[in-house]
C-alpha cells in the first residue's frame, strides 16, 4: 500500500514537471525548459521502478533522459580540463564486453550443438537482414553521406547485451539470445568490416584491418578476458555477475550520452529524419528476423528471440568504432539514436510478448 501511494505521489511529480515543460515550450520559452523535461524523466524512471508492471520500461526511460541531458547541456561531456571525453567510449564499451565474458562459460557454447538450427538462422538472418536494410535505407535517405553510413554501420554491428534483457522481459528463448549474441559477437571483427567495406565502401574510407583490429581490443580481448576469470573464480565472483548487467545498462547510458553530445548540432539539424529512418530499421529488423525464422520452421518462441537478436544491434560498439574511425560527430549519430529507439521499441515488445507467450 505504501509502494502504491509512493508510487502516485512520483508518477504527480513527474506529470507537474510534464507540464510546466510543455507549457515553457508553447509560450516560446525555450532555455529553462530542459530541466523539467529531465526532471519528468527521472522521477517517471523512479515511478516506474517502484512499479512491478512498469518496472521493465527503466532502463528505456534512463536512456531516454541520458540522450535529453546530452542535448540540453553537451558542453560538460564533450571536454574536461582539456581532455576529450569521447576518448572513454572504448574503454567504456570494453567494460561492456568484460561483464559479457565474466556472465559466460563454455557451457553457453554447448547451447549450439542443442539448438543448431535456431542459431544457424539466427547468425545468417544477423549477417544478412540488418545490414542489407541499413543499406537500403542509407542508400534512399538523402542524408549527408558519413550519417548515412552510420545506418550502414549498425546494420553490420553484432546484436549486443540489450537483446538478452528484452529476451529475459519477452520471455523469449534466452538461451538461444545469449549463444547468437556470444557467435555475432564474435564473428564481429571479421564480419563488420567486410560487410563495411562491400556497402558502405563508396560512402566512406574504411580500412579492413583498423577496423578489424579496433574490434578485437574492444570486444574480443575484454570477453576472452572475462571468460578467463570466470574459470579462474567461478566461485568468487558470484557478486560481480549479479552487478554487471545493471553496471553495462549503465554505462551504455554513459555512452549515449558521449555519443549525443559530440553530435549535437548535427542531430539538431536532421534530427527527426533520422529518428524516422533509424526507427524503420529498427522495426525492419523485427519484422524480417520473424518472418524468416517462421518461413525457415522454428516455433514462435524461437522466431520471436530471433526477431530482438535481428532488431536489437550493438549500437555501443558501432559508436565506438566510429570514434575510432574520428568520425564520432557524423558516424556515430545513428549509432546513438538507434540504441535510444530500440530501447524503446525493444520494451514495448517485450511487454507484448510477455502478456502473450506462445501455447
Amino acid at each position: 500500500m505504501k509502494k502504491q501511494v509512493l508510487f502516485r505521489s512520483i508518477l504527480l511529480l513527474a506529470i507537474l514537471l510534464l507540464l510546466i515543460y510543455l507549457y515553457l515550450i508553447f509560450s516560446g520559452i525555450h532555455e529553462p525548459s530542459g530541466p523539467f523535461l529531465i526532471g519528468f524523466m527521472v522521477f517517471l524512471g523512479i515511478a516506474f521502478s517502484i512499479n512491478k508492471k512498469l518496472k521493465g520500461y527503466t532502463y528505456t526511460i534512463m536512456i531516454f533522459c541520458s540522450a535529453t541531458i546530452a542535448l540540453y547541456f553537451p558542453l560538460p561531456f564533450i571536454s574536461y580540463k582539456g581532455y576529450a571525453l569521447s576518448q572513454l567510449i572504448t574503454p567504456l564499451i570494453q567494460f561492456i564486453m568484460f561483464g559479457m565474458g565474466t556472465a559466460m562459460s563454455v557451457k553457453d557454447f554447448i547451447q549450439i550443438g542443442k539448438n543448431p538450427k535456431g542459431v544457424f538462422i539466427g547468425l545468417v538472418c544477423q549477417l544478412s537482414l540488418m545490414p542489407l536494410s541499413g543499406w537500403a535505407i542509407a542508400h534512399f535517405s538523402g542524408l549527408p553521406v558519413e550519417i548515412a553510413a552510420g545506418i550502414i554501420l549498425v546494420g553490420c554491428s553484432p546484436s549486443g547485451v540489450a537483446s538478452n534483457v528484452i529476451s529475459y522481459l519477452a520471455k523469449a528463448n534466452l538461451a538461444l539470445s545469449i549463444t547468437i549474441t556470444a557467435l555475432s559477437t564474435l564473428l564481429a571483427p571479421f564480419a563488420t568490416p567486410f560487410l563495411m567495406k562491400w556497402l558502405a565502401g563508396s560512402m566512406i574510407e574504411i580500412n579492413v584491418g583498423v577496423m578489424m583490429w579496433s574490434i578485437v581490443k574492444m570486444v574480443i580481448i575484454p570477453i576472452g578476458a572475462g571468460l578467463l576469470i570466470n574459470h579462474l573464480f567461478r566461485n568468487k565472483i558470484a557478486f560481480l555477475q549479479k552487478v554487471m548487467p545493471t553496471l553495462s545498462m549503465a554505462v551504455v547510458a554513459i555512452v549515449i550520452v558521449l555519443i549525443t553530445a559530440s553530435g549535437r548540432d548535427n542531430l539538431l539539424d536532421i534530427g527527426f529524419i533520422l529518428l524516422g529512418l533509424v526507427l524503420l530499421h529498427n522495426i525492419a529488423g523485427y519484422l524480417l528476423g520473424y518472418t524468416a525464422s517462421k518461413t525457415l520452421g522454428l516455433d514462435e518462441r524461437d522466431s520471436r528471440t530471433i526477431a530482438l537478436e535481428v532488431g536489437l544491434q550493438n549500437g555501443g560498439m558501432a559508436g565506438a568504432l566510429a570514434k575510432e574511425m574520428g568520425k564520432l560527430a557524423t558516424l556515430g549519430l545513428a549509432p546513438a539514436v538507434f540504441s535510444i529507439i530500440m530501447n524503446i521499441s525493444g520494451s514495448i515488445l517485450a511487454s507484448y510478448w510477455h502478456k502473450n507467450e506462445p501455447k
